[in-house]
Formats: structure tokens, C-alpha cells, sequence
């Protein structure tokens, strides 16, 4: 039977009212995140006369992609934590918590703990991402038509709070000092946490409970799962804090190649030994398709704060009437018009809807990468007038990014929005936690990306960027021509 209730519960924007406190929580969250993220490769790769941690830029480079890919790696325990043991809406509410903790380390100027506030930044994130995404969904009746609108409002609060924090913390980064920065993150973090706890009621059973007690044989796993990260996490800390000498070019590829281990595995797992339905069967498909297209996509982007946001700190000109901006605030070009963009989109996809024209997932992927290219075309000029130049002007990587926004707006809230819809319910949490997953190979994949565009200094650019291109391209095209032979089936409760 069709629930009234929830149908008209257009308290926002013509949207569920526990939408409010999930927008608020997500803004604050994201605030915290890219508020610290844009300050890192730069804090990393000062010298220590200017309170960095004078570390050579392909170095910094693999510690940011290590870091990228953990806090999305974490996404994946994070959802099975949620189904099995806690509820999406508790697991949230714990995330936020080690979060807040982790950006407070962080904001103590000592390099030994600089570490171990990244860790505990990614476990709270691994807790809070995918569940806090789950929520949305749950939000919604099946066939709801407003879900994909909902996950565009959804997404529109994180690039509020990605502002927010490129502005505030990067202001105060590298004009007052890097941990003030990094202190401000946890101020916001600490905002994010006292909404979530007063308003969470309006949530009402959304992600409130779990899906199924976990079996005899996953508890084991979970278990296995526990101490293994109890013994990286002492390892992987004890080498950062100086006790063994840690390299971490080799740590960022091993890993890119255990994280796209897990996920093959995974899917191997979901395809043969899950006991899905045919139906489910073709969505996991779909979803695999999906993945590959997001990690590529996510590499390329993820290079907004590393590689593209060296190159704002360094080769190009900053100065406005006089005034040298700090090199973070270019990056507010993205959520700023994501924030332009996002109604429109929600918008367009809607009416489209209405008149049976609204292009499948693959399709909208597809022209995610496409345009994703082209702002990789548009930086390449950038960097050749830097090299010409000494330094280049600032609309270079304003136009970049302006193309790298509207693909992710085709791709970003569209995936979010597909895994909620084509996941087996039983599987739907983790199954979320598999889409950050995409998310944290890609930043691994970036690490080493980065790493490798700056190894002869901003020369090596033209010919890596040109290499991406072509392979967005060729995915792409693949998008486009296996959308004719998949067709998911949305999976409704009960089924």
C-alpha cells in the first residue's frame, strides 16, 4: 500500500523534514573534511620556517592519497557496522563524535600526532559517509519520483559546507597558522555533532534499525576484520610517528592494490555466493559498471586538492587588486557552483522524468566523463602558459573547474541515488559503503597520479592530463554502448 504520510511530508523544499537534519549534519561534516583537506598537501609541503612539514611534493602527494583512499575504504565496515550491529542513525551520531576528535589532534602543533589525527578523521568518516547516505534514501517511499531531486538537495549541503570550510580554514591556514586551520575544522565538527543530537527525531525510523543480526560466519569475519585494522592502525601509526621508516609512494600503491582487490572480491562474492535473485544479479551489474566509471572519474577530480591545488599555490597568479588571496579560496569555484548549479539539475532531471526522457544512470555517467575531459583539456593550456609565463592566470583552473563541476553533477548525486534504488535490501548499507568504496580507490589512484605530476615539476602535466582524457573518453563510450544490454529494476521493501 502506498504510504500518504511519507509522500506528503514536503516540509523542505518539498522534501521530508528529516531531510533538514541530514543537510545540516552533512554540511558541518564536509565543512570539517574539505576545510582541513585543502590545507593538507600545502601544510605538508611548506618549509618548517613557514610551519610546514618541508616534505617533497610527490611524497605529500602519496600521504594525501593514502589518506583518500582510507577514509573511503572505511565506508565499507562502516555500512556492514550499521546493517549488523547499530543502525545507520547511531552509527552516524559515533562517527561524528571520533571526527570531531580526530580535527582537535590535528589542531595540536606537533608532527607526531599529525598522523594520528588523520586516523581517527578517517574511521569517523568510514562510520558516518555511507550511512549518512542511506538515511536519504530511506526517506522515501519506492518509486518516490523525488528521490533523485532529494539526493541533488542532498549534495547541495555538501558543497555549502565544502565552501564554508575552503574559505574559513583555508583563510586561516595559511594567513594565521595551519593548525588554527585544522582547530577550526573541529569547531565546525563540534557544530555538526549538537544539531544532529537535537534534531534527529525528525529522521523518524529512517536507518533507525538493522537489517538482519549477523550470521555465526559474518561475526567471524567482523572480528577478523576488527583486529587486522587494530594491527594496521598501530603499524601504519607507529611508522608515521618515526618508530620504522615508512615510504609512502610504495604505502599509497599497495594501497591502491588491496582496496581494487576487496572490491573485485566483493562483487565475485555478491555475483556467486549471495544467493541474489536474477533481477538483483543485473543490478549488481549495473552497479559494477557504475563502479569503474566513478573511480575513473574521482581520480581525475580528487586532483583538485592535490596536484591542481599545488599548482594554484605555486604557478598561479593570486593577486587581486593588490592583495594575495590564499590559494585555497579557488577552490570554493567548485561547491560554489555545484550550490548554482544543483537546483537546476534537480530541476531539469525531473521534468525530464515527467516526459519519460530522463537519460539512464550509464548515460548521465557517460557525460559525466566526457566533461570531465574537457576541463583536463582547459588546465593543460593553463599549464603551458605557466611554463611560458612563470605564472598563469587564474581563469585557467576557474574554467576547469566549471567543467569538472557540471560532470560531477551529472554523476555524483545520480550514483548516490543508484545505489539506494538497484541495492538488495539486505545488502544496502554495505552496498553504499562499496560506492565510497570507488571513491577511496580513486583517491589512491589520484595519490599516485599526483605523485607522478610533479615528478619532473609542472612539465610532467600535459602528457599525464592528456593520458586521463583519453581514457575518460574511452569509458565514456563504453558507458554509452553497454547501457543498450543492462536494465536495472529498482528493489522495493519486502521484495
Amino acid at each position: 500500500m502506498h504510504d500518504i504520510s511519507k509522500s506528503s511530508d514536503t516540509f523542505f523544499l518539498g522534501h521530508p523534514k528529516g531531510l533538514v537534519t541530514l543537510f545540516l549534519t552533512e554540511m558541518w561534516e564536509r565543512m570539517s573534511f574539505y576545510g582541513m583537506r585543502g590545507l593538507l598537501v600545502l601544510f605538508m609541503t611548506r618549509e618548517v620556517t613557514e610551519g610546514g612539514m618541508n616534505l617533497d611534493a610527490p611524497e605529500a602527494m602519496a600521504i594525501y592519497g593514502i589518506y583518500g583512499a582510507s577514509v573511503y575504504f572505511l565506508c565499507v565496515p562502516g555500512g556492514w557496522i550499521a546493517d549488523k550491529l547499530f543502525g545507520a542513525q547511531r552509527t552516524v551520531l559515533y562517527g561524528a563524535v571520533i571526527i570531531t576528535l580526530g580535527h582537535y589532534v590535528l589542531a595540536i602543533p606537533y608532527d607526531k600526532t599529525f598522523f594520528l589525527g588523520l586516523v581517527l578523521v578517517s574511521i569517523g568518516t568510514g562510520l558516518l559517509k555511507p550511512n549518512i547516505s542511506t538515511i536519504v534514501g530511506q526517506l522515501y517511499k519506492p518509486g518516490d519520483v523525488r528521490i533523485d531531486s532529494g539526493y541533488t538537495i542532498f549534495y547541495m549541503s555538501i558543497n555549502i559546507g565544502s565552501m564554508l570550510g575552503f574559505l574559513v580554514c583555508g583563510y586561516l591556514g595559511e594567513k594565521v597558522g595551519w593548525h588554527w586551520g585544522f582547530g577550526a575544522a573541529g569547531v565546525g565538527m563540534t557544530f555538526g555533532v549538537l544539531q544532529y543530537l537535537f534534531t534527529r527525531n525528525s529522521l523518524g525510523e529512517a536507518g533507525k534499525n538493522t537489517n538482519l543480526a549477523p550470521t555465526e560466519d559474518e561475526s567471524k569475519y567482523m572480528n577478523i576484520f576488527k583486529y587486522s585494522s587494530i594491527a594496521i592502525f598501530l603499524v601504519v601509526t607507529s611508522g608515521f610517528a618515526g618508530l620504522w621508516s615508512v615510504d609512502p609512494q610504495l604505502l599509497n600503491q599497495l594501497t591502491v592494490y588491496l582496496i581494487l582487490i576487496v572490491a573485485i572480491s566483493y562483487f565475485i562474492y555478491l555475483f556467486f555466493f549471495a544467493g541474489l535473485g536474477t533481477d538483483e544479479i543485473e543490478n549488481i551489474k549495473m552497479l559494477l559498471l557504475l563502479f569503474f566509471g566513478a573511480v575513473l572519474f574521482w581520480a581525475g577530480f580528487d586532483q583538485g586538492g592535490s596536484s591542481l591545488n599545488l599548482f594554484a599555490k605555486d604557478y598561479t597568479d593570486l593577486f587581486i587588486f593588490g592583495w594575495e588571496m590564499p590559494a585555497t579560496f579557488l577552490q570554493v569555484a567548485n561547491p560554489l557552483m555545484v550550490v548554482i548549479f544543483a537546483p537546476f539539475f534537480a530541476a531539469f532531471w525531473i521534468s525530464l522524468g515527467k516526459k519519460n526522457l530522463d537519460p539512464d544512470t550509464p548515460q548521465k555517467f557517460a557525460l559525466g566523463c566526457f566533461l570531465m575531459a574537457i576541463g583536463f583539456l582547459v588546465i593543460i593550456f593553463g599549464v603551458e602558459a605557466a611554463m611560458q609565463n612563470e605564472k598563469a592566470g587564474i581563469q585557467f583552473l576557474l574554467m576547469t573547474y566549471l567543467f569538472h563541476t557540471l560532470g560531477e553533477l551529472c554523476l555524483s548525486p545520480v550514483g548516490l541515488s543508484a545505489t539506494a534504488k538497484y541495492s538488495p535490501i539486505r545488502y544496502r548499507g554495505q552496498m553504499m559503503g562499496i560506492w565510497f568504496l570507488s571513491s577511496s580507490l580513486a583517491a589512491g589512484l589520484a595519490g599516485l597520479l599526483a605523485s607522478k605530476s610533479f615528478e619532473a615539476g609542472i612539465a610532467s602535466m600535459p602528457d599525464l592530463f592528456m593520458q586521463i582524457i583519453i581514457a575518460l573518453f574511452v569509458v565514456g563510450i563504453l558507458l554509452l554502448i553497454s547501457n543498450r544490454f543492462l536494465k536495472a529494476t529498482e528493489i522495493k521493501e519486502g521484495n
